[in-house]
């Protein structure tokens, strides 16, 4: 594995090896040695899968504190545009996103620490999206930022055409108190 800096301190692209054959490819997603090494996170404490359709964005999400996630983020299947937006108020990008393309092909992963939103949208006609997470989902914390937010100006690569309700009801991320982003 190697870990690649991105303009956002903290959020690291990882592109794993890729062994391939006749019989297919092995790779390995995880290693804790190689993550504490480069003292990035080692406790996770969930898994998820998500499967969306092309046009489906989904986020901007993010958990407050106490119930904080960082995440490691791979596409198992097609192609997603993956967002992380930095909301830690003492950052030199404070407000700044990162934009990166994940998919079977390219075989990268983006590790997003505790205090960035996230979010990606579905590029091909069909993706399956997979996510380590440091903190189980706790529904209190819940947040998020809308995904069109002109102030953030993310350009998803497509024309939305599934938007889950909540997404569409989250609040700009000018209306966040730093307070809110801490808790």
């Amino acid at each position: 594995m190697r870990l690649e800096e991105t303009p956002l301190k903290g959020l690291f692209v990882i592109q794993a090896d890729l062994y391939k054959d006749n019989r297919g490819h092995f790779f390995e997603c995880y290693k804790e040695s190689f993550f504490k090494k480069h003292n990035l996170c080692t406790t996770w404490m969930q898994d998820n899968i998500s499967s969306s359709q092309k046009g489906v964005i989904r986020g901007l999400h993010f958990q407050k504190a106490p119930h904080s996630q960082a995440k490691i983020v791979r596409v198992l299947r097609g192609l997603a545009l993956d967002v992380a937006v930095d909301l830690r108020p003492d950052s030199k990008t404070f407000g700044k996103h990162l934009a990166l393309e994940l998919s079977e092909e390219n075989n990268k992963a983006l590790y997003i620490p505790e205090g960035f939103a996230h979010g990606f949208s579905v590029l091909s006609d069909h993706a399956v999206f997979y996510y380590k997470c440091s903190a189980p989902y706790a529904p209190d914390a819940e947040s998020g930022i809308i995904w069109n937010d002109p102030d953030i100006g993310i350009d998803w690569k497509i024309e939305a055409t599934d938007i889950s309700r909540k997404d569409k009801l989250y609040p700009r991320f000018s209306e966040y108190k730093l307070a809110d982003l801490k808790r």
